[in-house]
């Protein structure tokens, strides 16, 4: 264990519980390599008393659990121990300034003990240091040191850089590659010396002469026990174990192949009295190369991880960890709190998320909703952490640091969904519960066969030994949560946020969409769409504007600004209930509002007026006195992706719908301009919910609004527009981040391809077993089939490994809608 702080704060958020009463807690777990560890964790979890939800990750090597009293996370801890799978711990230590006596140090030591997987702190106030050991997954070192700085201490990480993750981490990745390495240069010759003499018969009768069988077997038999007590001792030291635990594993099944082809080797060898003359062979090039190919399966499927996990990878690398102060003095990123000034320069990265002072510029946020153009950033406007600033300085209060941010937020929302478990997990989940011991009892079923049918122990223990070497679990359990990985972490990349995994598999099978209208489908601002007058009459409209309160006179002061018109002074301001407004502008009395503020209305005007309400318009008349001069016609815009979308879903086979709570008139223009069909107008918020259920099954809803909370969650999935309020985010399962209804089809596509590559997955892991378990049995023998050796079976089982990885790996390639139609 060494001092390093470990730098992913987002990743430490931990689960909310079912009912929001419980405490939760996030355990990543040494000792899991198969889907019967997953099933078995979670029992052993699910037995403790007072835990009310666990999930266990095999992808992730992650346990979330939810918990009430009188569990704990030491217990819990303890229990996963016990069964062989303990938490893993690291060590992060602060620097903090500002401790001056035991007080400090008492204070800095409970603040810290209260964050999320802490089990001890020591705060040493000589050193000026915090040491924390905690459970992986749980607080990150910029997350404890946001929390001491809150305190009043200033702290920051002491050194940088994140724990190494096992099978995925730069430490054990080069372990892995180079415990292969030593195994396969041990092997070569035990395999050059079996292997080479019967393929070219001058090279045996060369070696016999040479040296003789007996000192070949002793050769042979030195070579493979220093392979099998060191690189393979890994599956030894957890196999065996598991097996007396009653819960064997994938560990195991190796274990048990190699160390039986290597104990009747050593018979024959040390021993050959005690075996029949006609079944004297040795196999240890079979133990060898099963511990040679399993290792290569576990580099090759390490490094297909790490491909797989790039899309959190990305995210974590894009928060900068240092920020330049307003007067160019650069600081670590977790010393920020909020209300400090940060410079950002030209081609930099925003370093915390906060509001614009000064400066002006266009910031680069597709990272945050996959947007490829810039956004425009000037004084007042928000700023998100990782995104790229363009060509102009600009001056950013700090707003939000730490596991607070909008980065740091998606990581977690996205890190979530990846270890969370699906409903089609069930069917695995019941099959490994018994594959182990059913392997097991496979090979011991093959081993007597081929006993009593008089083929002597050497072809019983090559059966068995195959059989168990073969049906390794690794690919079952892989199946589905390294789909997950891939394809929630590439949703994210297209600005798709999966707030629950199990949101995947219900949206592949939406089959209805309803739409919420205002700032769903359209962009829930009213802009000026057309006037009759001229710049005059604008800027008089404008001028009485300038003093009301309703909605549309936002929008009137825009279309002016928009037109460069200036705006004159208005004096004796008077709203009108019901109508309007009216006020003296340059001496002149202007009035702004309805027709019945107006006795005159000239006939163009009217005839306007008329085709533009039937098309839901809002309308203002401007005038004189009572006679109305200019008309200004005012509407809610439709988003540009809009009506892209609801083509493309009705492509894809989804039936579209619009539920909006807008008067019938309204609703049926934009309805019309989009070819809806169906619309539901004048729902109030709790009957949206009402008109979601109606839609019967297989229904999504998405909305933006407070009033759509309801909808969103009575849809069986919720879609929520990330530019929409903070209560239909936490109501929704799936999070758009840009508001571009052309998202909708992004997060199906990528739902419908990760389930199909999930099926895939499935079909070959379990069609895999179903089919080459019986081979390596040998029951193609008898008839003239072929027998399957331990060597091709260990080759053929890490390659099931392999291509249940490459295959989700493909998820990859989806492409967004707004970059291309289709998915991969």
């Amino acid at each position: 264990m060494t001092d390093a702080a470990v730098s992913t704060p987002s990743l430490a958020i931990p689960v909310p519980g079912p009912d929001g009463r419980d405490r939760a807690v996030r355990f990543r777990l040494d000792g899991m390599t198969c889907a019967s560890c997953v099933l078995r964790a979670e029992r052993v979890l699910r037995a403790q008393a007072g835990v009310t939800r666990a999930v266990v990750n095999l992808t992730t090597e992650t346990a979330d659990v939810a918990y009430r009293a009188p569990a704990d996370p030491a217990a819990l801890a303890a229990a996963l121990a016990r069964a062989g799978y303990p938490a893993r711990e690291a060590t992060v230590v602060l620097e903090v300034e500002g401790m001056t006596c035991a007080a400090c140090t008492g204070r800095v030591e409970r603040v810290l003990r209260a964050q999320p997987g802490v089990r001890a702190v020591v705060a040493n106030l000589a050193l000026r240091r915090a040491t924390v050991t905690l459970w992986e997954g749980g607080a990150g070192a910029e997350f404890l040191a946001a929390a001491v700085t809150r305190a009043g201490y200033a702290a920051r990480p002491a050194e940088e850089g994140a724990a190494a993750r096992r099978d995925g981490g730069p430490e054990e990745g080069r372990a892995l590659v180079r415990d292969a390495g030593v195994a396969a240069a041990l092997t070569l010759p035990v395999v050059v010396v079996e292997m080479g003499g019967h393929l070219f018969a001058p090279f045996h009768h060369w070696l016999m002469g040479l040296l003789g069988m007996q000192a070949l077997w002793v050769a042979q038999f030195v070579l493979v026990t220093l392979v099998l007590l060191g690189p393979g001792w890994r599956f030894q030291r957890r196999g065996w174990p598991a097996l007396l635990r009653g819960a064997p594993d994938m560990n195991a099944l190796v274990a048990l192949g190699t160390g039986a082809a290597w104990a009747y080797s050593t018979l024959v060898t040390f021993a050959p009295g005690l075996v029949p003359e006609a079944a004297r062979a040795v196999y240890f090039e079979a133990a060898a190369v099963i511990v040679v190919l399993v290792l290569l399966g576990r580099v090759l499927e390490a490094r297909a991880r790490g491909r797989a996990g790039a899309a959190i990878a990305r995210l974590v690398g894009m928060q900068p960890k240092v920020a330049r102060l307003e007067d160019g003095t650069e600081v670590p990123v977790a010393s920020l709190v909020p209300g400090m000034r940060v410079l950002v320069r030209p081609g930099e990265r925003v370093a915390v998320d906060g509001v614009v002072v000064s400066g002006a510029s266009a910031v680069d946020e597709a990272m945050l909703t996959g947007e490829p153009l810039p956004v425009a950033k000037a004084a007042g406007d928000a700023v998100t952490g990782g995104t790229i600033n363009g060509t102009g300085a600009l001056v950013v209060e700090v707003r939000q640091v730490g596991a607070a941010t909008v980065l740091a937020r998606i990581v977690a929302l996205v890190e979530e969904a990846q270890g969370s478990k699906l409903p089609v997990q069930a069917l695995v989940d019941r099959v490994t519960l018994w594959f182990v011991p059913g392997v097991m009892a496979v090979a011991a079923l093959a081993c007597a066969g081929w006993l009593m049918a008089g083929q002597g122990v050497a072809q019983a223990i090559v059966a068995a030994v195959s059989v168990l070497i073969i049906a390794c679990p690794c690919a079952m359990g892989l199946a589905t949560p390294v789909s997950i990985l891939v394809g929630t972490g590439r949703a994210a990349e297209l600005g798709v946020l999966f707030r629950r995994g199990e949101a995947l598999q219900r949206l592949a099978e939406v089959r209805t969409v309803a739409f919420d209208k205002t700032g769903t489908l359209t962009m829930g601002r009213p802009v000026v769409t057309d006037m009759i007058g001229d710049n005059a009459a604008l800027a008089q409209a404008a001028a009485v504007e300038a003093g009301s309160e309703h909605p549309l006179a936002g929008a009137v002061l825009a279309h002016a600004a928009a037109r460069g018109v200036v705006v004159p002074g208005a004096e004796a301001f008077e709203a009108v209930p019901g109508q309007g407004a009216r006020a003296r502008v340059a001496g002149a009395e202007v009035a702004v509002g309805s027709a019945r503020m107006f006795a005159e209305m000239p006939e163009p005007l009217a005839q306007a007026a008329a085709g533009w309400a039937a098309e839901g318009k809002g309308l203002l008349f401007v005038g004189e006195g009572r006679v109305a001069r200019g008309l200004i016609a005012v509407a809610d815009p439709v988003k540009p992706g809009a009506a892209a979308a609801l083509r493309a879903l009705a492509r894809r086979g989804v039936r579209v719908a619009m539920v909006t709570g807008d008067n019938a008139a309204t609703a049926g223009a934009i309805a019309a301009r989009l070819s809806v069909t169906e619309v539901q107008a004048g729902v109030l918020p709790a009957g949206k919910a009402d008109a979601v259920r109606g839609f019967g099954a297989g229904v999504a809803f998405v909305g933006d609004g407070i009033n759509d909370a309801p909808a969103l969650a009575a849809a069986e999935v919720g879609l929520a527009m990330g530019t929409g309020t903070d209560v239909a985010i936490e109501a929704g399962d799936v999070v758009l981040m840009s508001g571009d209804p052309l998202a909708v089809v992004d997060a199906l596509d990528v739902a419908r391809a990760t389930m199909r590559n999930i099926r895939q997955n499935l079909i070959w892991a379990f069609g895999y077993n179903v089919a080459l378990i019986p081979v390596a049995a040998g029951v193609l023998v008898p008839f003239g089939g072929p027998a399957l050796s331990p060597m091709l079976a260990a080759g053929a089982m890490a390659l099931s490994s392999v291509f249940v990885l490459g295959n989700a790996l493909r998820l990859r390639g989806i492409r967004g809608v707004r970059s291309g139609e289709g998915a991969a």
